[in-house]
């Protein structure tokens, strides 16, 4: 019997164990065009967090007794669809759950690139084309800019870094601790700060940025936000993916520097990733390039069983992860 968790409640902060439920699906015979997919890989990410809330979004909320959803890797078992037969490998929404049965229109097969089938869930999957097109489309950076991102030993933050050094620019990185500033730095960033040092952000990176930054890539939003108004350059861009920081607080971001958005002709935009997904095959194109030419570096931080994935989610909010948080069913 297939099993899913579920929004048991909605949380008021920080959510907790006790929001979540893990319910039985049954065994769902297949309609025509169906096909029913054990899930191997479960992708955990921040997003998730804003679809706990019942607030009208870019994405429909999570409803209470539902099975969740988010980006699931698996292998088909049973097919009553021409496009699919038992054994393959695909690609689908229908995750937090060890079994799904779904439209044939909802899946995709996987990319043909030499990598492991979790990759699709993170660096060549959503978080990387969300690093990909955020950076070169949205921040519009180009070669011998000054980068900064947050959240850099993140699934997003991590490619933003690889990308940005693939494309000759300089790359100022933020991570909490010595050992995820350590590993931004073996992934080529010139400079990583740590923001749970007890140096301020704005202070650290007006020491790592001498001549200001070109681009902002946030993940994180508050403080890192704030320091990067700071040194902004004339003409900066900013590509606003995610503010982790006040996801759960529903606290208001403070923004002292705000007003130097207009002095410096400052650019700010937000973005979805789902802008662009008509665009998926030049994102495989040119990641599959340097892929193969050894220029990016894959790390996946790996929680075994759907019994932990309410963790695993969790874990995101505390820094639990290096790279791509996963779930493996």
């Amino acid at each position: 019997m297939a099993h899913a968790w579920t929004l048991a409640s909605r949380p008021h902060g920080m959510p907790t164990a006790g929001n979540f439920a893990l319910i039985d699906l049954g065994d769902a015979p297949l309609g025509e065009g169906e096909v029913r997919v054990r899930n191997h890989w479960l992708s955990v990410d921040p997003y998730m967090r804003g679809r706990m809330n019942d607030v009208k979004s870019y994405t429909p909320p999570f409803q209470i007794g539902e099975a969740m959803q988010g980006g699931a890797i698996g292998e088909v078992v049973e097919s009553r669809s021409d496009q699919f037969k038992a054994g393959d490998l695909v690609q689908h929404m229908a995750g937090w759950r060890d079994e799904a049965v779904v439209p044939a229109s909802q899946l995709q097969p996987l990319p043909q690139l030499a990598v492991d089938p979790q990759a699709y869930l993170g660096q060549l999957g959503m978080p990387g084309m969300t690093a990909y097109f955020g950076l070169l489309e949205v921040a519009s950076a180009k070669e011998g800019d000054t980068v900064f991102v947050s959240a850099a030993a993140g699934a997003v933050g991590s490619t933003v870094v690889q990308i940005a050094k693939a494309k000759g620019m300089r790359v100022i990185g933020s991570a909490g601790g010595a050992e995820k500033c350590a590993w931004v730095e073996s992934l080529g960033a010139d400079a990583v700060i740590d923001y749970k040092a007890d140096l301020p952000v704005v202070k650290a990176l007006g020491a790592a940025a001498r001549t200001g930054i070109d681009v902002y890539f946030d993940n994180v939003g508050g403080e890192h936000l704030d320091a990067a108004l700071a040194h902004a350059n004339a003409g900066a861009r900013f590509a606003i993916c995610g503010m982790i920081d006040v996801y759960n607080s529903g606290a208001a971001t403070q923004l002292r520097y705000l007003a130097r958005l207009i002095g410096m002709r400052i650019r700010m935009q937000g973005f979805i990733v789902s802008d662009y997904a008509s665009r998926a095959p030049e994102f495989y194109r040119e990641m599959g390039g340097w892929l193969q030419d050894g220029k990016l570096t894959r790390e996946e931080t790996i929680v075994e069983g759907l019994q932990a994935m309410p963790d695993a989610f969790l874990g995101l909010f505390t820094g639990s992860n290096r790279g791509k948080m996963l779930v493996r069913v």
